[in-house]
């Protein structure tokens, strides 16, 4: 029986053009972070290094050690105590990108009307973040981090999407198995792969990404109504 229901955040409970947000972003990242010492463009290079760094992640360490390796490789050990630094900006600046992404009220229902059913919430938003922003930006959405059981984020996460053993470490933390779990996103790549697990999924495709161009036909899709009424299908 259905049990936890998944959500990606990015173009899934945030709307956004990732373009948008990946511009506003660096831009408020490296206002707060080059003047400490950092050339601005190798920092953004550094950065997307970092970024590739978690993505291939193999499970050895996690998210937040293969990122910092990275960039301490670039910069020195020395940068390491930035840290601080880096999580400060999530706790200030990041607030700004804000501006830049989209508001849809029907989120909050739907998570109350899930939780309502007795269903478990969990913020599978790829860890690419560390805690703090991850809870920012669904700050942003207007949900309250207490709907969740359980978030992704980089400092308790091995993988990322569209790694299945990232959907694998999940259940394996909550002790749940794959028929109990429903992923709902918006990346047809890196949400609906979950399905290959024995997992439900469903698509909320308002703001799609589908790089291969697959045919979404083959997915249960629609808004968030939609989503309410095909699990209690489920139920």
């Amino acid at each position: 029986m259905l049990k936890y229901v998944f959500f990606d955040m990015d173009g899934t409970l945030l709307p956004m053009k990732q373009e948008d947000f990946v511009q506003a972003y660096f831009s408020t990242l490296v206002q707060r972070i080059a003047p400490l010492g950092y050339d601005p463009a190798k920092l953004v290079e550094v950065i997307w290094k970092g970024t590739a760094a978690m993505v291939q992640n193999d499970g050895s360490c996690t998210n937040c050690e293969a990122f910092w390796n990275t960039f301490c490789a670039a910069f020195g050990e020395g940068a390491r105590a930035d840290i601080g630094n880096f999580d400060d900006y999530y706790l200030t600046d990041f607030r700004k990108v804000k501006d830049v992404c989209g508001f849809d009220p029907s989120v909050r229902q739907a998570l109350k009307k899930l939780r309502e059913l007795g269903l478990k919430l969990v913020l599978a938003s790829n860890p690419l973040f560390p805690l703090a922003a991850q809870k920012e930006r669904l700050s942003w959405t207007g949900a309250d981090a207490e709907d969740f059981c359980y978030f992704t984020h980089y400092e308790n996460s091995r993988y990322c999407k569209p790694n299945v053993k990232y959907y694998e470490e999940i259940m394996d933390k909550l002790s749940a198995t794959a028929d109990q779990c429903l992923m709902a996103g918006n990346d047809v790549g890196e949400d609906m792969i979950a399905r290959t697990l024995g997992m439900d999924v469903f698509l909320l495709p308002n703001c799609l990404i589908n790089r291969k161009g697959e045919d979404i036909s083959r997915y249960p899709r629609g808004d968030f109504g939609d989503l309410i009424a095909y699990i209690k299908s489920k139920l």
